[in-house]
């Protein structure tokens, strides 16, 4: 089940940590979009493997992937979403991974609520 995360709160909490919790969030985001894809291939902990040992490299797949697996879980959900692969992936190239995480957890947010009224 993927889990609704309140998105100034995660903002505001990376902030105050000088990152750490962007790393936590980063996990997460990866696990429930996985999740709710129903992808086993995928998971946060390698992508967090992956991105330290490229210097960052893979952050930039990670950026495309996720929008893909997003897709994917929007449609096995039921919700008419765009593929947000390349928006996500320019915000990547432009440093603006924070604004990728807020849009990424609002759509696992809308997942996660249409998940629970369906249930």
């Amino acid at each position: 089940m993927v889990q609704e995360r309140n998105i100034i709160v995660c903002i505001l909490l990376s902030l105050v940590t000088c990152g750490i919790y962007a790393i936590y969030w980063f996990v997460c985001l990866t696990n429930d979009a996985a999740r709710a894809a129903k992808d086993t291939n995928f998971s946060g902990g390698m992508s967090l493997l992956f991105t330290i040992i490229t210097c960052g490299i893979y952050g930039f797949y990670w950026y495309y992937k996720m929008g893909k697996t997003l897709k994917i879980a929007n449609d096995q959900a039921g919700i008419s979403a765009s593929d947000n692969s390349v928006l996500y992936l320019l915000l990547g190239i432009f440093g603006l991974g924070i604004v990728n995480y807020c849009i990424m957890q609002n759509e696992l947010n809308a997942i996660a609520k249409n998940s629970t009224t369906v249930a």
